[in-house]
């Protein structure tokens, strides 16, 4: 089974916040595979199903960005999840708007939801998919940022990238993260030779 996890923060407030873009991935996942989240248990809301032949649990943490770990730990342990079988969707200020990476294992590079599951697995040998959302052009803290909704222009947008995003996981789901990036990606021009990291745009 592939726990394909997407980050943000619950309530009516956060919905359209750039820090929530894993939870509108994880919409655009469901509806395309027709698997309602609407199971609620393990401090998340989850849903089971399967994307081609492979079982998945989709699922939103309710515990609040910060704490993700929490949630995420307690559906690992239930569900007896491999790290290799987890894939987490976040933003990522670090990639410019439109960009996603996908990536196996890794560091946090500061995303407070992948520091708390990180420290919560004692494990960072999860996919993740980064969603780009820019950096704030103003005096703007990364806080306020990502808490901010998406700019008009971006949210015309969204349903594209998304769209991207559920066609990149489902690759991840049913062929593994190599295939995904052959197909979905190209190299950055200054990545490392053992980096596993591959751009969309």
């Amino acid at each position: 089974m592939k726990l394909i996890i997407g980050l943000g923060n619950p309530g009516i407030k956060y919905q359209a916040t750039r820090h929530n873009s894993g939870f509108l991935a994880i919409d655009e996942i469901a509806a395309g595979h027709n698997i309602p989240v609407n199971l609620k248990g393990f401090d998340a809301c989850f849903g089971k199903g399967r994307i081609g032949d492979i079982p998945v649990l989709l699922v939103k943490p309710m515990t609040f960005m910060n704490i993700s770990g929490s949630a995420v730990k307690k559906i690992v342990d239930y569900f007896k999840v491999d790290p290799a079988d987890i894939i987490v969707i976040h933003d990522d200020i670090d990639l410019p708007f439109r960009t996603i990476r996908l990536k196996a294992g890794g560091g946090h590079a500061g995303h407070k939801g992948l520091i708390s599951i990180i420290d919560s697995l004692v494990n960072p040998d999860f996919i993740r998919v980064r969603i780009g959302i820019g950096k704030p052009f103003d005096r703007l803290t990364v806080e306020r940022y990502v808490l901010e909704q998406f700019a008009e222009d971006e949210m015309k947008l969204l349903p594209e990238i998304m769209k991207a995003v559920s066609d990149a996981v489902t690759m991840i789901a049913t062929s593994g993260i190599q295939a995904a990036m052959n197909q979905y990606n190209e190299k950055s021009a200054n990545q490392s030779d053992n980096e596993e990291d591959a751009v969309l745009h």
